[in-house]
């Protein structure tokens, strides 16, 4: 039995293939949305996954603001931070960050599903989030994804 057959192709920077992606975010759920955004940034849809290489896509979002969160979450949902001062803890509601920079919501839900390394500070770069429909990423020609067909 030839045993040259069976060996396990890893990917590396120079054999990676990536590609430029299209999802539009109106009246999409925001955690559903942002679970397949991370899938695709991070490249597990792809066969020739690895997992310490940054084989995933380069993903653009539009219509951010049109996202839709379900149950009491516009109102009940925090987000938290601090300012690095005593007593600097702020926190906001989706719908006070909506009307402030609609941007910030999905890229905080993908981020927080990317690896806590430097892996996942890179694969984040690859993620671009726009309010409008507009993106100034035609000259890439992104493969539009329809979300209802990946589940």
């Amino acid at each position: 039995m030839n045993t040259l057959s069976y060996k396990t192709v890893s990917a590396n920077k120079e054999t990676v293939n990536k590609e430029w992606i299209l999802i539009d975010a109106e009246n999409e759920v925001l955690g559903r949305l942002s679970s397949i955004a991370a899938k695709f940034l991070r490249g597990k849809y792809k066969t020739n996954f690895t997992p310490h290489v940054d084989c995933g896509d380069n993903v653009i979002v539009i219509n951010a603001e049109k996202i839709r969160l379900t149950g009491k979450k516009w109102t009940d949902k925090q987000y938290v931070r601090h300012t690095g001062y005593p007593g600097g803890q702020r926190v906001r509601t989706p719908q006070e960050l909506l009307a402030k920079n609609p941007v910030q919501i999905i890229e905080i839900a993908i981020k927080g599903m990317l690896p806590k390394n430097r892996l996942g500070s890179d694969l984040f770069r690859n993620l671009k989030v726009y309010a409008g429909s507009e993106h100034p990423h035609e000259a890439q020609t992104p493969k539009k994804i329809d979300l209802s067909k990946i589940k």
